[in-house]
């Protein structure tokens, strides 16, 4: 793969290919429930449950990254090989898979695509889709070989707040930045990490589809220059994602991912704010 993209003609054409595997990592969006999401999938499809599967159901937050020996074992269940070519697509378009995406590359794994437009452009352009069903083929040899510097906990972002050389960008709604509406988790205070900036994660994109490189870097190039490091947040760590998608397309570094987000940040008082 020679992109971080693939178009649903691309996918349609390498369908029959040996080595494909198409990952299903659907989520709701923020504030709205499994009801909003639809039972229809790409043919041959595995589910990549990131809420219950690929996530720490014993940390303190939401979707919090697998530890790589956990991580290796639900992606060999999934049958994800060390040679597999991975594509990854949601519902909404392009929301959760980029963090599918993200997860995968942390683990060391290049080979591993964003559908471009989802499962709505999929449909879009009349190509067949089908009822979920549970993966039951063998299992893969997947291995991790976890990459430092992908993910960063609060205690990184506190420390480097007022570097020039660092920058935290807010993949959340601006009304949600700018702490105008409550937020959707309970407890949560509103507002934002102090000296961060906001990008909202849909500014990158438009009628569900990634914008071009060119037009992503004129974007990023309005926030800071290129050899400034970048470490993307938003609510829980999903569409902090799609920021990494976007830094990477527009051919920057991909950047890190502040894991915790608002949901841990909004939740520690200890931690200063900024409306």
């Amino acid at each position: 793969m020679s992109s971080p993209l693939v178009s649903v003609t691309w996918l349609h054409e390498n369908l029959d290919a040996d080595n494909l595997v198409i990952l299903d990592a659907s989520l709701p969006k923020a504030g709205l429930g499994e009801e909003t999401l639809t039972d229809l999938s790409i043919p041959g499809a595995r589910f990549m449950d990131l809420k219950n599967r690929w996530a720490d159901r014993e940390a303190t937050f939401p979707n919090t990254m697998l530890r790589p020996e956990e991580f290796q074992k639900e992606a060999r269940k999934l049958g994800i090989c060390r040679n597999s070519a991975v594509v990854v697509y949601d519902q909404h378009g392009i929301y959760s898979s980029a963090r599918a995406w993200f997860m995968l590359r942390s683990m060391g794994h290049d080979e591993v695509a964003v559908l471009d437009g989802g499962l709505p452009a999929w449909q879009n352009a009349g190509y067949e889709v089908g009822p979920k069903t549970a993966f039951s083929g063998p299992e893969g040899n997947f291995t991790a070989y976890p990459r430092t510097g992908f993910f960063v906990d609060h205690q990184m972002v506190l420390r480097e707040l007022e570097s020039d050389s660092f920058l935290v960008l807010d993949a959340r709604a601006r009304d949600r930045f700018l702490g105008l509406v409550k937020e959707p988790r309970e407890g949560l205070r509103s507002g934002h990490i102090p000296h961060s900036r906001s990008l909202p994660y849909s500014d990158l994109q438009k009628g569900g589809h990634m914008k071009d490189p060119h037009a992503l870097e004129a974007l990023f190039s309005g926030f800071c220059p290129r050899d400034q490091s970048m470490v993307f947040s938003c609510g829980s760590g999903i569409t902090a994602c799609v920021l990494a998608l976007g830094a990477e397309m527009a051919g920057r570094p991909v950047g890190a991912v502040f894991d915790g987000s608002w949901t841990e940040w909004g939740s520690r008082h200890e931690l200063p704010i900024e409306k």
